[in-house]
């Protein structure tokens, strides 16, 4: 599976249980740390635990996927997934905007998302 096709697939994993602000950053041409970012936003620790396991889960029990690491799930306030070539990042709104992300990035390219996933941004 290519990974453009993986990230997507995370962002959908991400829009199943209510995320927001989902984006997928294209940056294998500003950096070498992976090829894409997969950004979302829960409203809770609950939730941004309940997003990250079901990117998880998704890929896990579909694609027999496991992530190279995972940081963060017991505190749920920023939950990384690690699958190398993609990363994904759960956050609580509150350290999203501290950490800005989406602003160290703003230079990538954004992939265009489902409609469903469009949905939830």
């Amino acid at each position: 599976m290519q990974s453009d096709q993986r990230a997507l697939l995370c962002s959908e994993y991400a829009s199943d249980r209510k995320a927001l602000d989902i984006k997928v950053l294209h940056i294998s041409k500003l950096s070498s740390l992976a090829d894409y970012l997969v950004l979302a936003t829960g409203t809770s620790d609950r939730q941004v635990q309940a997003i990250a396991e079901s990117v998880r889960l998704g890929l896990k029990q579909n694609y027999n996927l496991q992530p190279l690491a995972v940081e963060g799930m017991n505190e749920g306030r920023w939950v990384l997934l690690d699958y190398g070539d993609v990363m994904v990042h759960v956050f609580q709104q509150e350290v999203r905007s501290f950490y800005d992300l989406d602003g160290l990035w703003s230079e990538a390219d954004e992939l265009e998302l489902l409609q469903e996933n469009a949905a939830n941004r």
